[in-house]
Order: C-alpha cells, then structure tokens, then sequence
C-alpha cells in the first residue's frame, strides 16, 4: 500500500533531484516486412512503425501528466537493418534507402530517435551486414533521428578483428560525413561487445531477435536522488554506503516499472523490461562522478574511483532486481564525458583520462561513451581502443561499447559542442603509438575458455 510519504517522498524526488523517466522504447519487429523489392520493403517498414507507434507519444504525454513524472524521450528500436534488408538491398546505398525511410517514419509518430540500424557480427559478416556497416557514414549524414550499432563480439564467439578493423574505418569516415555538425553521425553510432536485446537506450537500442512482435522498454535515471541520498550519511561506512544506494535504486525502480505497466496496458502491448541505468545528463546535480565524488573522492579519476564505481554499480543492480519482476538492458551506472558535467569538469582538471575511464569501464553499465578525441587519429588506433574494449566485455561476460566521436578539425584541448542531452565534451588525447600491425593481423580472437559451457 502507498502511503502519502512515498508520494512526497517521490514528489521530491521529481522536482529537487531531478529523478525522470529517461525514455519509454518501443521495440518493434521488422521481420514481417522483409520482400526482395525495395520499393515494397520500405513501403512496409513505414507503415508498420507508423501503424504499431501511432499512439506512443500521446500516451507517453499522458502519463507524465497524470503521474507528474517527467518523461524526456519516447524512442522506438527496430530489428537489426541488417536482417531485415537482405533480400532486397545489394549494395551500400540500398540500404541508406532504408535508413531514410526510418527517419520519415520517426518523424511522423514523433519520437525523438530510433535504433536498430544495426548488424550482429561478432562471428563473421553476410554481404549485407557488410554492405550496412558500408552505408553508415552515409545514412547518419542523411538522417536526423537514427541510431546505428555493430556487434562485434561475445563471451561464446570471440571478437570479430575484420569488424574491428573496418569499424575504425567506418568511425572516421561518419566523422568527415558529418563534419559540418562537429562530427555529430558518431554520437549515433556504437560498436558493443555483449550487446543485449532489450536495450531502450540510445544509440545502442535495438529489438532482439529473441523478442516478440512489438514490447514496451523503460529506461529509468536518477544520479541526482542518488547523490542526495548519499550527502545524509556522509561520513558513514561501507556498509551503510552500499544500504542506502540499494534503498534508493529500489524506489527509482519503482517508479519505472509504473510507467512501464501503463504504458503497455494504454498501448495494448506487452512490457518487456525496465532498464535502472543512473544515465547522466549535462545539467548541474544530474551527474554520476558527483556521486562517485560524495563518496570520499576529491575527483573521478582519483585513486578509488573504479571500486567506487563497482560499488554504485552493483548496488544499483540490486536494488532494481528486488523492485521489477523485469529487469534487464543495461542496468546500472553510465559514464559518458559529454553527458556529465562532473566527468567533464574532471577532464579538464587533468584527473581523468582514456586510460582511466577505460579500466573504469570493466565495472560500469557500457564503457567508452561520448569521448571526444583529435580527428586526425588514424582508423588503427581508434579500431585498437574498440578491440580492448570488447576484450573487456568478452573476457567478463558483460556488455562493453565504444562511441568515441572523432571531431574533424579539432585537436587536444579544443571544446565541441553537440547540443540537448548530447551536451559538449573536452577533445582528449589519445596514445599516440602505433597499433597497425596488430589490428591489420585479420581474423577472430577467440571466445575465452570458460565461454565453453553446455
């Protein structure tokens, strides 16, 4: 029973600690479309998102009305384009055809982005995962609203090193497509290891083969409850540290899987997951490095900072668990630099690094996320961050990504500006030495001894 201090409680919690629902995602399957005509492919994919989204925005209005909870995105994820377009598309632009027509259905239904520009190759390549890793630059400069993501490897495969290899390329080649926006198509664009099916986050969102016809994700962020619930017991132990972000994970949590049950009852279509992932945003109190900061740390980057960051990220994972019968995506906490003003503050200071941020990432949600480096780094070193990256991800059996944003005509200490939750990032170096050889090997890493379970 919901008594009046859990309404005030969470009342508070909306209006001082910025606690929202960060995104409704609709996942919906494409695989009904699929045609070996192009003309009719598009004409389907159209009219299903359109038919199945129509009403996603309006009830999402609604609710926050109702409830008074801020819902600041409603998103759609599609099958991965890559399965979808096969039979129909045989060549790079073929599939940039596709992407356009996302964009024009995402626009009609209103939503703010759509995922699922995507391929799953962690194992090997189609022509047609190929031919969409291709056609990336191309379709995130001809589109405004769609997200794009490679799978490039897994706990049970390995790492797929020709996708890595090409991935670097592809990340420089989205850059100088959209050059004239600071190299904006990177920030919509993310090679993960471990990626799950039921991600509503952008731009990494994407519906999972393993999911039905259409499913209700929500995402849910609450840095700023966290971080004032950590100022009443400042000073306190671990045990009382790790207590009380539980506590407050569980009634964030609460509150996400409400909104997910209206939504899928007003909609008509089944709740998938809630996704408790402490998601930063650019505005001040809305930051996880505060959190990790009120936990004894004169700055993120500090020694300490990625048993902290294990510390916030487990407990996040534990309290959701015991407040939905669902949860799943990405749940935990985010470490973008763009994202977080506190990240961007410890950048600027000197006390935080790739390096850093990299070791950080074993324990976080996803891993290099919204860094902005020099547009002259060659392809090999930024496919050699995206191979530690999924080694990372691989060898723990956890999601890890790489969207590093490259910005053409910037160099080291220059600040870009990308704009809304996207915010604005320091260009940070990276290590200058040579990884060519290594990433121009060719071929797979293989899955770890103790993916061999059966």
């Amino acid at each position: 029973m919901i008594n009046i201090l859990e309404v005030n409680e969470t009342n508070k919690m909306i209006k001082q600690e910025m606690l929202d629902v960060r995104t409704i995602t609709l996942g919906i399957s494409l695989l009904d479309c699929c045609d070996t005509d192009l003309d009719r492919l598009n004409t389907r994919i159209y009219e299903k998102i359109c038919r199945t989204a129509k009403d996603l925005v309006r009830v999402g209005k609604e609710i926050e009305l109702e409830y008074g909870i801020p819902i600041v995105n409603k998103r759609i994820s599609v099958t991965p384009i890559a399965l979808v377009g096969g039979q129909a598309c045989h060549s790079p632009e073929d599939f940039v055809t596709i992407a356009q027509t996302l964009d024009r259905a995402a626009k009609e239904v209103g939503v703010n982005f759509l995922g699922g520009y995507s391929a799953l190759v962690s194992k090997g390549m189609t022509k047609a995962e190929r031919d969409l890793i291709l056609s990336i630059p191309q379709a995130m400069a001809a589109t405004e609203r769609i997200c794009s993501s490679v799978n490039i490897g897994s706990t049970k495969t390995g790492i797929n090193m020709d996708a890595v290899k090409l991935m670097g390329e592809i990340v420089l080649k989205t850059a100088e497509a959209t050059k004239d926006q600071n190299s904006l198509g990177c920030a919509k664009l993310v090679i993960f290891c471990n990626a799950p099916d039921d991600n509503p986050f952008m731009a990494g969102a994407f519906h999972g083969v393993t999911e039905g016809d259409a499913v209700i994700n929500v995402g849910v962020s609450g840095p700023g409850v966290v971080k004032h619930a950590l100022e009443a017991v400042r000073g306190k132990n671990f045990e009382v540290l790790c207590e009380t972000v539980k506590k407050t994970a569980f009634k964030v949590t609460r509150m996400g899987q409400l909104v997910a049950l209206e939504a899928s009852e007003r909609l008509g279509i089944p709740f998938g997951i809630v996704d408790l992932s402490l998601a930063p945003t650019p505005s001040v109190g809305d930051s996880v490095a505060e959190i990790l900061e009120e936990m004894g740390l004169e700055s993120v980057g500090a020694p300490g900072t990625t048993a902290a960051l294990a510390l916030l990220n487990d407990q996040v994972k534990k309290g959701g668990v015991m407040a939905s019968s669902f949860v799943g995506g990405l749940s935990g906490a985010f470490i973008p630099v763009s994202e977080d003003q506190g990240m961007i503050d410890a950048v600027n200071r000197g006390a935080l690094t790739i390096e850093k941020l990299e070791a950080m990432t074993s324990v976080c949600s996803v891993g290099l996320d919204m860094i902005a480096i020099p547009g002259n780094t060659p392809a090999t070193t930024i496919a050699g961050i995206i191979a530690d990256e999924a080694a990372i991800g691989m060898i723990n059996q956890k999601t890890t990504a790489v969207r590093l944003i490259p910005v053409i005509g910037k160099d080291v200490g220059d600040v870009v500006e990308f704009g809304g939750l996207l915010g604005y990032a320091p260009v940070q170096p990276v290590n200058k030495f040579s990884c060519a050889d290594f990433i121009n090997r060719g071929g797979r890493i293989p899955a770890p001894i103790h993916s061999f379970k059966n």
